[in-house]
């Protein structure tokens, strides 16, 4: 009995090499609410300031709705190819071998590595009307920089590493067996991917579409050169808060801050949730 009493006594509080609880639990109360919680919450404390239907113009006028079709539109459309395209390029990096496989698999983190500010400079050279890129596409009658389509291509580059590092190790660790199994009962490579394969990568797809998402509906530095930052044709969403900080209207800016912080938490949720539903599927 007294045995049996330490054993589960020792299983409540395990040694650690950390401080106790309490302290360390302080520390992390005290960093988030320093460097999270307090900005955050300052955002909203900001825009309060505004009476509701100045908070209401603030957020919803014709040069802000617009801005939001263009980072939630564009932003989508591009989290979209990259789950298509992701998941191809985790596919090849984690079943095939070849010569340069480490070349490629390093390139794939490089938007997480590069500067953002140095991207869009990248991108906007490269598809520019006099660009290595732009050039060809010019005769063409397509415009590619400064336009709608020059912040699609901006998003697919800083928004590829999350699909890819969320599908890869799902594809590393998946069992071939059942690969094996369904070829071997005569079922077609396709029936295979799309009824054995694809419900085991579908939870950690979906968690790398959500988080390319996020970070499309955030991301400023590579867009901003290759936008060419129009009001109501390829204006973002930060651009406009950027602006409306320049003009010092705090308020507004906080006010519109507010509402992508409110879909950021919404998305937040969702990875989330599609993380654990994942977890929970591969504990079965």
């Amino acid at each position: 009995m007294a045995s049996s009493l330490t054993l589960a006594l020792y299983k409540f509080k395990k040694p650690s090499i950390l401080p106790g609880f309490r302290l360390t639990l302080g520390f992390t109360l005290f960093y988030l609410a320093a460097v999270v919680i307090i900005p955050l919450s300052g955002l909203f404390v900001q825009a309060s300031s505004l009476s509701p239907q100045a908070l209401w113009n603030a957020v919803t006028g014709a040069r802000v709705l617009h801005a939001y079709k263009i980072s939630f539109g564009l932003s989508l459309l591009a989290a979209s190819l990259n789950g298509f395209f992701g998941l191809i390029v985790a596919w090849v990096l984690s079943r095939y071998h070849f010569p340069g496989k480490k070349i490629m698999d390093a390139m794939v983190d490089l938007p997480f590595a590069l500067p953002t500010a140095v991207a869009g400079i990248a991108l906007t050279a490269l598809y520019a009307p006099q660009g290595w890129i732009g050039r060809f596409a010019a005769p063409l009658g397509i415009t590619i920089a400064f336009t709608p389509l020059g912040i699609v291509i901006a998003l697919l580059f800083v928004g590829l590493p999350f699909v890819v590092r969320t599908v890869q190790p799902v594809l590393q660790d998946a069992d071939r067996e059942l690969e094996e199994a369904a070829l071997c009962l005569g079922a077609s490579r396709w029936r295979t991917f799309m009824q054995v394969m694809l419900p085991s990568v579908l939870p950690s797809l979906l968690t790398g579409f959500a988080m390319a998402f996020a970070r499309g509906l955030g991301e400023y530095g590579s867009v901003i050169f290759i936008a060419g930052n129009i009001p109501k044709v390829s204006e973002i969403v930060p651009l406009v808060i950027a602006t409306r900080l320049e003009q010092y209207d705090y308020a507004g800016a906080t006010a519109v801050a507010c509402v992508m912080l409110v879909a950021s938490f919404i998305l937040l949720f969702c990875i989330n949730w599609l993380q654990q539903r994942g977890g929970s599927r591969a504990a079965a």
